[in-house]
This record gives structure tokens, sequence and C-alpha cells, in this order.
């Protein structure tokens, strides 16, 4: 029996902070990570290079079902690397934003790209940013997070290794309004 990779979820609105928190525990486990608001991007910008009509579902789904993208976090920055080339800045463009909409729209697409979202768990671990990364994608996660507001300090994050377990230590500097100096330890034990 093969045992199923682990997967962290981190969930929330855009500008909550997921984003830099999965980076760093991305590199600090040395786990996958998977950016899902960016895949819609990757797959509007994929279908833009191969000139796939982006008003047709079923031209789009074959795209989404083999869609040959990894994210790759290095020195806090995150790599979005499409069929071997770094497509980090061209995602952001507002054509792509667009294409992304349309994409999105197809119930097909959204199945194929579930699909493809999933099969980014792999080992060592996985750690996953979105928004319905716990709930829909990964409902199985042994670690589930949701951020509603950014983070107000900063996140130190160890990792420590035991005989027979790895335990995640998230440290939080926290606000809180008696002393700005109280840190939150959590121990995640995978």
């Amino acid at each position: 029996m093969t045992a199923i990779a682990p997967v962290i979820t981190i969930d929330g609105p855009s500008g909550a902070g997921k984003g830099t928190l999965c980076k760093a525990m991305a590199e600090a486990l040395q786990w996958h990570l998977l950016d899902s608001g960016a895949i819609y991007r990757v797959l509007a910008l994929a279908a833009l290079h191969h000139h796939v009509d982006l008003a047709s579902e079923d031209a789009l789904v074959p795209l989404a079902s083999h869609l040959d993208v990894r994210f790759v976090s290095t020195d806090g920055n995150l790599e979005v690397i499409l069929e071997g080339e770094d497509v980090s800045g061209e995602i952001r463009t507002q054509e792509v934003a667009n294409a992304a909409s349309q994409v999105a729209a197809f119930p097909r697409v959204r199945e194929a790209l579930l699909r493809r979202q999933r099969a980014f768990r792999e080992a060592p671990g996985l750690i996953a940013d979105g928004r319905d990364m716990g709930t829909v994608v990964f409902p199985d996660a042994p670690v589930k997070n949701f951020s509603l507001t950014p983070p107000r300090r900063n996140v130190r994050i160890d990792v420590c290794y035991s005989c027979r377990r790895m335990a995640l230590v998230l440290t939080l500097n926290a606000f809180w309004p008696r002393s700005r100096n109280a840190t939150i330890a959590i121990v995640i034990a995978l």
C-alpha cells in the first residue's frame, strides 16, 4: 500500500498573506507548492500560446487536463513554470486575467483543473494555496488553515524531525492589544 502524500491547505481571500506563508512553508519543508489562483491564469496563457479558442469548452478541456505547470518557491519568490518556461510575470497581465475569467466560466474546464490540482499531491508533501483547497480540492487534508486577515508580524517556520514523525512548528509574532511581543507557537504533527 502506498502512503498518500500529506497536504497542508491555506485558504482565504486575496491579500490575506496566504501566498507568503505558503511559499515560506514549501521552502522550509522542501515540499511541492500549488497556487490555485494562478492555475486558471496559467491555463489562459497556455490557451493563448497555443491559439486555442477561449470560447470553446471542448478545446480547453484537453489543454486543462494535460497542463504542464509547476510552482517553485525559491528565496521567497514564486516562479510559475509553464511548459518549461518561467511565466511568472506574463500571467499577471490584464490580457491573461481577462482570458482567465473566460476559461473559468466553463464547468468541464473547472473539473479538469480540479483533477490537475489534485495531481500536485506528491511526496514528500504539498502546500496548497487557494480559496477552496481544504473544502473542495483536498477535503481530506490533515492540516487546514483559513486566513481572514493579513499577517501583522513576521512568521518563522521551523521543521523538526524525529525518528517516526515530522512536526511543523509555526511561530507567529502575534498582534495582541496587551503585548506586541506575544508569541504563538503551533506544532503540527505529520
